[in-house]
């Protein structure tokens, strides 16, 4: 671990932030697979009514990441500033605790989640047609809502030791079992959305053993023992304060898409629910890597912040900004100029592509400056400060988007609703700004006391 923590604190930026960025954009390109694969044997095994039913259930999935995530953040900024300050039993008493929370708060939101699915569904925008479909793939989804939370929460743990190879196993196994098992449920034992939903399960648990497996070996410095569950109220305030934004990023967004999907229903039909589901996959898929490098760069950013050496946080802060600006340009340019290839591929269907093409490039307008508004957010997580990060949360989501979402179509109707994505995006990218810029003048008066 000390010789972790030496290459942390002194080697080469760039060769660090690949080093610990690579294996994450890997993981998180391939893991996102789940939606897109599970997304594209739909619309070519069942058709356009059960991608309409995958996106209904989007919001449910997208609250069982965030539990994943508001844990696997909060507890991976504690341990890398505990590793940066050599205080190890802290860093492992937080991932006992992680593990803990993980459990309790899944048992019951999945218990809750089983009893009014119902209600749930048709609260969620799912029309006579597609409520079958969605029911029959949430009835079998819920069932890996804990291991799905706990692999999320667990490859946030692994990288903020400083083992971002071993988180990115975790990811592989999961997704290229799915790859596999997917065309095997929908096409061999002629299952449709329900096989989905059972290779999407099965191949979680695979994850969840290969996890569990890493924690037990020497390999980790997290072993199961008593020491590391035992209790801490203090940890536990801590991992739900410090991941807070990062569980509202993702609550407010199954928020969004209810808002979305329901103001699509009142101006379209469900072939426009699934056209947004098409939309929204590949353009998340284009975000993985950006994600992947803010994994990489929270784990750096937490360990140097710890140790006090300023001028490394902000040299790998403009390294992570250059390299997901560049990223997200690329994903720009082949959405606008080469959306029919893309969208071909989930069905072969000329109405649905026809009409496929002018969201997608509508959504992707200010796709470039994702990457900043992404970068940012790690930062403040990264070195403890929830409040500018939860700020950048809501101002893109909650002040900008749903407000977007339904005041726009009121002037532009279904384009309107359209339109709402790139709006938030570029008012977010100046709130991301100012706030980027206040704590780099911040970091930089800090700095100068340290050195007089």
């Amino acid at each position: 671990m000390d010789s972790q923590r030496h290459s942390i604190l002194n080697d080469n930026i760039r060769t660090l932030l690949f080093k610990f960025s690579l294996p994450a954009i890997v993981g998180m390109v391939i893991s996102s697979l789940y939606n897109i694969v599970d997304t594209l044997f739909v619309g070519r095994g069942v058709g356009p009514i059960a991608i309409a039913a995958l996106t209904i259930v989007l919001p449910i999935q997208i609250t069982m990441m965030a539990i994943g995530f508001m844990i696997g953040s909060g507890s991976a900024s504690i341990i890398s500033r505990s590793l940066g300050k050599k205080k190890k039993d802290t860093a492992i008493n937080t991932a006992g605790n992680a593990i803990l929370l993980n459990l309790a708060i899944n048992i019951v939101l999945m218990v809750i989640s089983f009893i009014f699915i119902d209600k749930f569904l048709i609260f969620l925008g799912a029309s006579k047609e597609v409520l079958p479909y969605a029911k029959d793939y949430m009835r079998i989804i819920l069932l890996g809502f804990i291991f799905l939370s706990f692999c999320i929460s667990s490859n946030n743990i692994i990288r903020a030791e400083g083992r971002p190879r071993a988180a990115m196993y975790s990811m592989v196994i999961g997704a290229v079992l799915n790859i596999i098992l997917d065309p095997i449920f929908i096409f061999v034992f002629k299952m449709g959305i329900r096989g989905v939903a059972i290779a999407t399960i099965i191949s979680q648990i695979a994850s969840c053993v290969y996890i569990i497996f890493y924690f037990m070996s020497g390999e980790s410095m997290f072993h199961f023992n008593s020491t590391m569950f035992k209790i801490k109220k203090d940890l536990i305030k801590n991992i739900l304060l410090i991941g807070f934004p990062s569980f509202l990023m993702a609550f407010i967004d199954s928020v969004i898409f209810l808002i979305f999907n329901r103001a699509i229903l009142h101006y379209g039909n469900d072939l426009y629910i699934a056209i947004s589901g098409i939309t929204i996959r590949i353009i998340d898929f284009t975000l993985m890597p950006i994600i992947g490098i803010a994994q990489g760069f929270s784990t750096i950013i937490g360990f140097n912040y710890g140790a006090r050496l300023y001028s490394r946080v902000k040299r790998v802060l403009r390294e992570a900004v250059v390299w997901t600006t560049a990223i997200a340009s690329t994903g720009f340019i082949i959405i606008m100029f080469f959306p029919k290839p893309l969208l071909s591929l989930f069905s072969g269907g000329n109405e649905l592509i026809a009409n496929s093409v002018l969201p997608m490039r509508t959504i992707a307008i200010f796709l470039p400056l994702l990457g900043f508004l992404i970068i940012g957010g790690s930062l403040f997580q990264a070195i403890g400060k929830p409040s500018p990060a939860l700020i950048i949360t809501l101002s893109r989501q909650l002040l900008f988007l749903i407000p977007s979402i339904l005041i726009l179509p009121l002037f532009f109707s279904l384009n309107g609703v359209w339109l709402s994505w790139p709006v938030s995006d570029f008012l977010a990218f100046l709130v991301t700004s100012i706030l980027v810029y206040k704590e780099i003048k911040i970091i930089n008066k800090t700095f100068e006391a340290k050195i007089i």
